[in-house]
């Protein structure tokens, strides 16, 4: 099969999925059934078609594989270019992963518009998908500002009370970050000639283009990732999102900020890397304790798993801009288990909410009497998210610790406070939701997890504790993408160092 296009493949099946469900006719409870199973065995194939993709590739490459080519804007130097490295490839495995559960998660929850809920969740997972194979930054740039807009919809119209506003805000957010962005590819453009993304990464950009140009990129990939302080329109987007909403929102978008400083920022702009490196340090300390004590005082469970997400990107962050293996891993890590962990803490919101209908504290406790089976699954993820050993949370957070280490010891000493405060919040939220005495007639009467939810919690809890007790499994496919990174950003250490002394 490796002579197939297997990423357009994988990209695009979601649209003919989508296709499929536009098509319907019929009564609406007819449509409705229809376009679920439709977006599910669209989901589902897609999901085989990437692992297809990851048993293809070789993981002691470095360079892109899986290759596709195809002439678009030919007297521009314009292409439709795909590619996946060990960089890129699972993430494209997070977005086909998580997708097929938010559709089951969404099975029951969503009674309105089901046909249009679905169409957009199926587009969402091809810009997503696309958005990490690109090579070309046309096309990059089409499908990284395309997800804006099923997820401005499913904010808008499936979201809460104050839906709108945060739907907004979320987009307005993110759209002026990338519209810098956009003028920083038209520098690039001008500059080599291309918009290959693979020669953009090898050509070396003058220190004062460079400067520009990052700060550009930056704009865009710290408002999607959210660093501290434009960080403002995640917990509003997570309240009003529908749960499968918050799902692919914390679980796939924000780690387009965190793919975007690895993919460009680092190898195509490395002097100004060194440069503002302090700068991202500072903002991601800031980050981690800030959000950190701000998630504590939450009485909102959306809004404390959405404040915890902040503090998590921020060790993403540090460990990026380190510039070792052990931080780049980290920092790679710990953005796919946050994937899969901080998506698994929503669902867990969303099964309470389903029943009871608010997602105050307060209004909970003693679940673990009549939902013990909730209970245990709830468990398994806080104690991921806070970094149990055993978990995949213990990985990226302690890769990311080390390589922060290495460059800076006080960055190590203040991020690592975050991991006590961290304890402390997700702790304090699972103790009141979970345990003491029932004194609500209400909370008395909920049910224990149905078997459709079963099924969408055991294949996550399955990754949670294979990331945590065989992390090489996802380490290995990085490594020579991440060396090869270093190794360039070295190489212009060196030189710059040389024209210093000069």
């Amino acid at each position: 099969m490796a002579h197939w296009p297997l990423l357009s493949l994988t990209t695009f099946l979601p649209l003919l999925g989508a296709l499929a469900i536009m098509l319907l006719r019929g009564s609406d409870e007819e449509t409705a059934r229809l376009a679920r199973w439709i977006a599910l065995w669209t989901s589902l194939i897609t999901f085989a078609l990437s692992v297809e993709v990851w048993a293809a590739f070789d993981p002691s490459r470095a360079d892109f594989q899986l290759m596709e080519k195809a002439d678009w804007l030919p007297d521009f130097n314009i292409a439709y270019r795909m590619g996946v490295d060990g960089i890129s490839l699972f993430f494209v495995l997070l977005s086909t992963f998580l997708t097929p559960i938010c559709v089951v998660a969404s099975w029951v929850a969503v009674t309105k518009r089901v046909r249009e809920y679905m169409i957009a969740f199926l587009v969402l997972e091809t810009m997503m998908v696309g958005t990490f194979c690109a090579l070309d930054f046309v096309v990059f740039y089409m499908f990284f500002e395309g997800v804006l807009i099923p997820m401005f919809l499913i904010i808008g119209v499936w979201g809460g009370p104050r839906r709108v506003y945060s739907a907004f805000k979320f987009f307005l957010y993110t759209l002026l970050g990338s519209v810098l962005m956009l003028l920083a590819i038209l520098a690039i453009y001008f500059a080599t000639g291309t918009t290959d993304i693979t020669e953009a990464l090898a050509y070396n950009f003058p220190s004062h283009l460079q400067n520009w140009l990052w700060l550009a990129f930056f704009a865009s990939f710290a408002v999607k990732l959210p660093m501290w302080p434009v960080h403002t329109w995640l917990p509003d987007a997570h309240v009003e999102a529908p749960t499968a909403g918050s799902v692919i929102l914390a679980g796939v978008l924000l780690k387009m900020g965190g793919y975007g400083f690895i993919r460009f920022s680092l190898p195509m702009f490395p002097d100004a890397s060194a440069t503002f490196a302090p700068l991202v340090y500072t903002l991601s300390v800031v980050a981690i304790i800030y959000t950190s004590l701000v998630a504590l005082a939450q009485e909102d469970m959306k809004k404390l798993i959405a404040y915890s997400s902040v503090a998590h990107m921020g060790f993403v962050t540090i460990g990026i801009f380190t510039v070792t293996p052990e931080g780049l891993q980290g920092a790679m890590f710990q953005m796919l288990s946050h994937g899969v962990v901080s998506a698994a803490l929503f669902l867990c919101v969303g099964v309470i909410y389903d029943r009871l209908h608010t997602r105050e504290i307060s209004r909970y406790g003693g679940l673990v009497n009549n939902m013990p089976r909730y209970a245990l699954a709830f468990m398994v993820f806080m104690l991921a998210s806070v970094g149990l050993p055993g978990t995949s949370g213990f990985v990226g957070e302690f890769l990311s610790l080390i390589g922060a280490f290495q460059v800076n010891t006080w960055v190590a000493f203040f991020a690592t406070s975050g991991i006590v405060l961290g304890a402390a919040y997700m702790l304090y939220l699972y103790r009141r939701v979970v345990f003491g005495v029932i004194t609500k007639d209400d909370v008395r009467a909920m049910l224990d997890l149905s078997p459709r939810e079963v099924l969408i919690f055991a294949p996550m809890i399955a990754v949670v504790l294979w990331m945590g007790i065989y992390p090489s499994s996802f380490l290995r496919p990085m490594q020579p993408s991440l060396a090869n990174l270093i190794e360039r950003v070295q190489v212009s250490e060196r030189a710059h160092n040389d024209l210093a002394e000069r």
